[in-house]
């Protein structure tokens, strides 16, 4: 493993930590698209279906589990604690998210490295990891303002994913069988979704004001 993809993985870690501390600190999730929260427990689920079978490291047997457990975790909380639900929106969390997952299975089934059903789903995640921020971007849009936590959320989730993309190059570079082109293709358009988010989250840092998204 290279310094690449360990940074990013603690990036991605950190993203998560900050959403946590959003939620267990104030008791609430405004803000934050169950929807998008939903696709990522998908994700994580999908992918590492791998967990049992297939033994790479013990950083890595735990980098799963605390990413399936986190994720799964956030779901609970915006559906069924007490307090942290009342403050979810469902009239701004509207993206049709069903659409992308059926979008996201087919293209799985089409373009894959291998057609078994662990390769599948590894595909399928992969393909709805790249939009699964689609449903937090419109939400923040729909709302307009954005708070400090949910704005670093998105930054270091965007940033993991930039991390991603200098580890995948590296790694081509450096390694002789390096084929993951599915990775990359997907990587750079999940990085290209971030790129109004992080020019807008510049501006209010540079400015020193609240981040602001245009409707």
């Amino acid at each position: 493993m290279n310094i690449f993809r360990f940074a990013g993985d603690m990036t991605h870690l950190t993203s998560i930590l900050i959403l946590l501390l959003k939620i267990y600190a104030t008791k609430s999730c405004a803000g934050i698209s169950l929807k998008t929260q939903e696709l990522y427990a998908l994700v994580f689920l999908t992918r590492y279906l791998d967990l049992f079978t297939d033994y790479v490291s013990l950083y890595n047997s735990v980098m799963k589990i605390v990413f399936i457990a986190s994720s799964l975790a956030i779901v609970w909380c915006m559906r069924r604690h007490p307090l942290v639900r009342r403050s979810y929106d469902k009239d701004l969390d509207t993206f049709r998210h069903q659409f992308v997952v059926l979008a996201c299975f087919v293209l799985a089934l089409v373009l894959n490295e291998k057609f078994t059903i662990q390769e599948v789903f590894w595909a399928f995640s992969i393909y709805l990891e790249a939009v699964a921020i689609l449903p937090q971007l419109v939400l923040l849009q729909r709302s307009g303002n954005v708070d400090n936590l949910t704005g670093q959320y998105v930054l270091f989730l965007g940033a993991y994913r930039g991390l991603y993309i200098i580890n995948w190059i590296y790694r081509y570079f450096t390694e002789d069988h390096f084929t993951r082109w599915i990775s990359c293709v997907s990587g750079l358009v999940q990085t290209a979704l971030y790129a109004d988010f992080f020019y807008y989250y510049y501006i209010s840092w540079k400015t020193n004001t609240k981040l602001k998204l245009p409707a």
